[in-house]
């Protein structure tokens, strides 16, 4: 009996022994871990952005489910017919980006083109599909800043044709700030010796034309504002950048306008898309307009504000110009564009596309009058409300 007793008590000293040991070896693995994480070279880190990564492929509901296990007024912020998640399929999709029940996620990957139909568009304007969203060109700066010739019509006026209105305006104050970050950005039927639309780039004839015709009409609609005539490409040029760092080098000189001018309540970066003509021209009423599309930074973490006021503008678009609006289109994120275009700097910015390459001047000053008119609906009904 006392050989018995002396066994178990061995016993439970070598457990005690077992568990103190492997407590020991935890902690001291806990540590080890702690110090690769923080002395690991930066580049292998796990950053913030791959964790937002992760995170933003997990469903929403999933979040709320887990809030919910400790605190079940989060449950009620559900919809009635939602179901419990798969903690399976979630790790799943967090391990290999790949979504159970979305082909797309695993066919992206391995399919040229496929990635692109791999979003969601916010609003689809009238044709507007994956097949046609916005295309950003990325040409060599060399290219961009090469000679062309360039024959434009003398007889086309860069005047709005809406007649003046006089009743509201903002006081002095310039209240729309307009710039262009791909300055250079030009049409093809003022280039006669360029087909490639990637390379529809000249230093006169380009872009920086609609948004000086957008101010002129925001201005006979009573809006102040200011037109920013900085040469970004030549910014390039000077800091030895290449043409996909545009908006890191406009980046510093769009913040100093901002510090230094409070007024500022609105920005428009103006654009021309890439997409040939089918998908960026509409006859209203017998004339020809250059489309028009809003498009967001995914990449921007406050970007539900810009989708917001893109919306508005879309919806009383749809109603006074239908089909001019190519829609509110997918977030752009990931590798092979800006994903913020510089849209954090402000929480009303927009990246706006006027037209295309093959589109006129004729059919983008159409468009830049009644992007005017519907800001100014929307600019007045919103100071009324703010007023009120």
């Amino acid at each position: 009996m006392v050989g018995f007793n002396t066994n178990k008590n061995k016993k439970s000293v070598f457990l005690i022994v077992k568990k103190s040991v492997l407590y020991v070896i935890c902690v001291l693995f806990l540590f080890i871990l702690i110090g690769l994480f923080t002395s690991i070279s930066p580049a292998l880190r796990f950053s913030s952005n791959t964790l937002t990564n992760w995170t933003s492929e997990i469903e929403s509901s999933t979040f709320l489910y887990l809030l919910g296990m400790e605190n079940r007024v989060y449950l009620e912020g559900l919809p009635p017919d939602s179901d419990i998640p798969k903690i399976s399929s979630t790790i799943f999709q967090i391990a290999t980006s790949i979504k159970p029940d979305d082909p797309r996620s695993l066919l992206g990957s391995e399919i040229p083109g496929l990635s692109i139909y791999d979003s969601e568009i916010f609003i689809a304007g009238e044709g507007t599909n994956y097949t046609n969203l916005p295309v950003e060109s990325a040409p060599p700066l060399e290219e961009v800043l090469r000679d062309r010739e360039a024959v434009v019509d003398e007889n086309i006026e860069n005047e709005p044709n809406n007649e003046p209105d006089k009743s509201p305006n903002t006081g002095g104050k310039n209240v729309v700030y307009i710039y262009n970050t791909h300055n250079y950005e030009s049409f093809l039927p003022y280039l006669p010796s360029v087909t490639d639309p990637n390379l529809a780039q000249h230093n006169e004839v380009n872009i920086t034309k609609v948004s000086q015709h957008l101010a002129n009409a925001l201005t006979d609609q009573g809006i102040g504002n200011t037109f920013d005539e900085v040469d970004n490409m030549k910014i390039l040029e000077k800091n030895g950048m290449e043409y996909p760092q545009s908006y890191t080098s406009i980046r510093g000189h769009v913040q100093e306008v901002f510090a230094n001018n409070k007024d500022i309540q609105y920005v428009f970066d103006i654009h021309r898309d890439a997409v040939r003509r089918e998908a960026t021209t509409k006859v209203i009423d017998g004339e020809a307009y250059a489309r028009i599309a809003f498009v967001i930074g995914g990449e921007n973490k406050d970007y539900e504000k810009n989708v917001e006021i893109a919306s508005n503008l879309y919806k009383i678009m749809e109603e006074k110009y239908p089909g001019l609006s190519r829609g509110v289109l997918p977030p752009k994120r990931g590798a092979g564009t800006n994903g913020v275009f510089n849209q954090d700097l402000h929480e009303n910015a927009l990246t706006v596309e006027i037209g295309g390459v093959d589109n006129t001047l004729e059919e983008l000053y159409r468009s830049a009058d009644a992007l005017a008119e519907v800001f100014s609906e929307y600019y007045w009904d919103a100071e009324k409300v703010s007023g009120d």
